[in-house]
């Protein structure tokens, strides 16, 4: 394991990132998550909390730091194979991916794309059933993240899927060979990213801190983390 987060800013989240390098780049991602299931990944808790579900039921889901809307709309899709009525709210700070996750949702009317800071969020307490994220802690100081995680419980009526990397050398080996041949911004990225995960002791003490007891830590193919739960039924 790398024995401390090393804490390093990626370039794709600078303001005056190229659009066209960012626009490839989330290509990019996208391939990658497919190809190593992580979003697959986020899908397996959903569906697990979906045995409670009523045929046709309308279930609201945020997803923080959306990217380019892949999670969204993996979501919606799943939802409406099984015959639920899933929307998602998507929400990103940055301008270029915003526009990009709203070109990608702009056929999915059950798919919303918000401008907003994960950390000043327009939305009430329990404006949704379940809040999730995916590939977005890391990128967060640790008290950020944990900031992050208890607004996710706040939102969310029923529960919660928190899915990230894992820091472990494996995985800076992993990321570095499935990169190489990438563009500079992924290939920068995908190697900050690693270094500045969380282990999973860190992320139990992110979890307590925030008040997600109820979310239950499970280890993914990938070095990948999912914190998943479901509060309580009142």
């Amino acid at each position: 394991m790398l024995a401390r987060r090393q804490r390093e800013p990626e370039w794709m989240d600078a303001d005056g990132v190229d659009a066209g390098e960012l626009r490839r780049s989330l290509a990019f991602i996208r391939r990658i998550n497919a190809l190593l299931g992580y979003t697959r990944a986020t899908l397996h808790h959903l569906k697990r909390f979906s045995a409670a579900w009523k045929p046709g039921e309308r279930i609201d889901v945020v997803d923080l730091a959306t990217g380019s809307a892949d999670v969204p709309l993996a979501i919606v899709g799943w939802g409406r194979r099984r015959g639920f009525d899933v929307r998602v709210v998507g929400v990103d700070r940055h301008e270029k991916t915003v526009r990009a996750a709203r070109e990608a949702t702009a056929h999915e009317p059950r798919i919303r794309i918000v401008q907003s800071d994960a950390l000043r969020l327009p939305f009430d307490a329990g404006s949704f059933d379940y809040a999730v994220c995916s590939m977005f802690l890391h990128h967060l100081s640790d008290a950020e993240a944990e900031a992050v995680l208890r607004t996710m419980g706040e939102l969310s009526r029923r529960g919660i899927i928190a899915a990230d990397l894992l820091r472990h050398r494996r995985a800076y080996a992993w990321i570095s060979l499935f990169t190489l041949f990438a563009n500079p911004i992924v290939r920068h990225d995908a190697r900050v990213s690693v270094r500045q995960a969380f282990s999973k002791a860190e992320v139990l003490a992110l979890r307590e801190r925030a008040g997600l007891g109820f979310a239950t830590y499970h280890r993914h193919f990938g070095h990948r983390f999912v914190l998943a739960g479901e509060k309580a039924a009142l």
